[in-house]
């Protein structure tokens, strides 16, 4: 079965905590207030503030997905679907990690299960860093979180390459600790198996060193002999039961994120559309995903058309002016997303990081020369059918509008868009497949990273709606939070300065770009 996110109540006084929502970000703990917390109660609190507080509800769960060009918002004009990034990035995570030293201290009591609480702390605080890199470029991360330990209340920023350098030695490390430590207490994601956490950990450094792909001769990352050994040496994913993902239950607040039951009511389900991004995409192979992913369009269906027909499916460009996809709405030319998000308090687990992730950065490596043995289609093909069989396995019969994917056409598939040519285009199908597979998954921006580092797909540029400055290029990231000008601006204008020149702009293009 799928590994499933049990949510857990955790006891106010033991914590020294308050919150008032689903979401942990809020949860403060505070060591020095609490005599009776515990390293497993520790550990949720963080798991939680790293999977659950990654996907948001309702409204904004959408949003990462209109930057990504999956969906299209009719409410208002927003930002991300028309690449406004906004002000500012967040600086949030850094909260999730203040509470890892205090878990260390509780857990260094019993030798058995230590090793694994410091494996699962070099992993989270592995997941955050980058998350954070990848939005601004350099941030603090050798002198960040030692306020408490040595006053160091304004850290300086580290080179992004130093902070993936460490990024990788701290994958590294959780490895070796989870292969040596004992299954652990207050996990809600893999119910403290140390096997599964290794396997994400070393899927996640995958996942890391592709992202360096432009960095093979920087002898210090050693990015492709990296790669190899982990592939030849470590234990990986096996299918997507080994997801980094989140499963829900039907409590209030606790449903799929875009649900609307009886217990989670959910206002803003009459406004997304599903992109011709997508649509097209699925619709140029005859994909079956498409009849999982999206509903017929009112005006395909009123015209004769029924819903398990491809041209029944009507996708619409995200970069169209905001006038003219709010017509397309109301005329009912557009294709909804499909009715399961809305109906099923569990439509599927959402994935942060997921085995189909995995065979696709595996596809790649293998075009790009860097493992040899295993063919790239293998892996290529392994990516596509974990994502159709996950939606399959996952999507009752009453929502697939009888286009029902069985095992000998999810078989067979692959080879219907098999790899050809020269690299960049099989590169391109790669990330194509990725794209198709991410849907309504990879909630940290993991599609628009792709976009961003690749090229693919392809999104449309539209000057005339393109809320960036430019209008004619696409934002690359975001500008640094204002918290942080505010408290610790003489190492902030230090980092700007010896990385864009001293302009903190969205279309700076960060050392891991160039």
């Amino acid at each position: 079965m799928n590994f499933r996110i049990y949510k857990y109540t955790i006891t106010l006084a033991a914590l020294g905590i308050m919150s008032c929502t689903k979401k942990f970000d809020t949860i403060n703990t505070n060591p020095d207030k609490s005599t009776s917390s515990r390293a497993d109660w520790l550990a949720t609190s963080i798991i939680a503030n790293s999977t659950d507080g990654d996907i948001s509800d309702q409204k904004a769960f959408m949003q990462p997905f209109m930057l990504s060009k999956y969906i299209l918002w009719t409410e208002l004009q927003e930002g991300y679907q028309y690449n406004s990034l906004g002000q500012t990035g967040s600086w949030g995570r850094y909260n999730v990690l203040r509470n890892i030293d205090p878990m260390l201290e509780y857990a260094a009591s019993d030798p058995d299960t230590y090793p694994s609480y410091r494996g699962l702390a070099h992993f989270i605080r592995a997941w955050q860093f980058y998350q954070l890199t990848m939005q601004v470029g350099d941030i603090p991360y050798s002198e960040a979180l030692k306020g408490k330990s040595e006053g160091n209340i304004k850290p300086k920023y580290d080179s992004q390459k130093d902070v993936f350098k460490g990024i990788l030695s701290e994958l590294d490390s959780a490895n070796v600790l989870f292969s040596t430590g004992k299954d652990f207490s207050g996990d809600i994601v893999y119910k403290g198996s140390v096997d599964k956490w290794r396997r994400v950990t070393n899927t996640f450094e995958l996942y890391v060193l592709i992202n360096l792909y432009r960095k093979t001769t920087d002898a210090d990352l050693n990015v492709v002999e990296r790669f190899k050994d982990i592939v030849a040496n470590r234990p990986l994913m096996r299918d997507y039961t080994d997801n980094f993902a989140i499963t829900y239950i039907n409590s209030a607040s606790y449903c799929y994120p875009w649900s609307s039951t009886p217990v989670q009511k959910n206002q803003f389900t009459i406004y997304p559309m599903v992109s011709t991004t997508l649509i097209d995409l699925l619709k140029t192979y005859n994909d079956r995903r498409l009849f999982y992913y999206a509903e017929p369009a009112a005006s395909a269906i009123n015209g004769g058309l029924t819903a398990n027909n491809f041209n029944a499916y009507i996708g619409v460009e995200p970069s169209d002016a905001y006038s003219s996809t709010t017509s397309a709405h109301s005329a009912g030319i557009f294709s909804d997303v499909n009715k399961r998000y809305v109906d099923l308090y569990n439509a599927e687990p959402v994935s942060l990081l997921s085995y189909w992730d995995q065979q696709f950065i595996l596809a790649e490596a293998a075009v790009r020369g860097w493992i040899t043995g295993t063919p790239a289609q293998d892996y290529y093909a392994s990516g596509i059918q974990s994502s159709m069989n996950f939606l399959a396995d996952h999507t009752p019969e009453t929502y697939t509008h009888g286009m029902a994917m069985d095992d000998s056409y999810i078989n067979s598939y692959p080879a219907i868009v098999a790899l050809a040519g020269a690299e960049d285009n099989q590169v391109k199908q790669i990330i194509t497949q990725k794209y198709i597979a991410g849907y309504l998954h990879g909630t940290d921006y993991n599609a628009w990273y792709e976009f961003r580092r690749t090229g693919y797909p392809e999104f449309k540029l539209n000057p005339n709606t393109n809320l960036n400055t430019p209008s004619t290029e696409f934002p690359v990231r975001w500008k640094y939070p204002q918290v942080e000008l505010n408290n610790n601006g003489d190492n902030y204008k230090t980092a700007i300065q010896s990385q864009y020149g001293g302009n903190d702009d969205v279309t700076q293009v960060m050392w891991l770009l160039k």
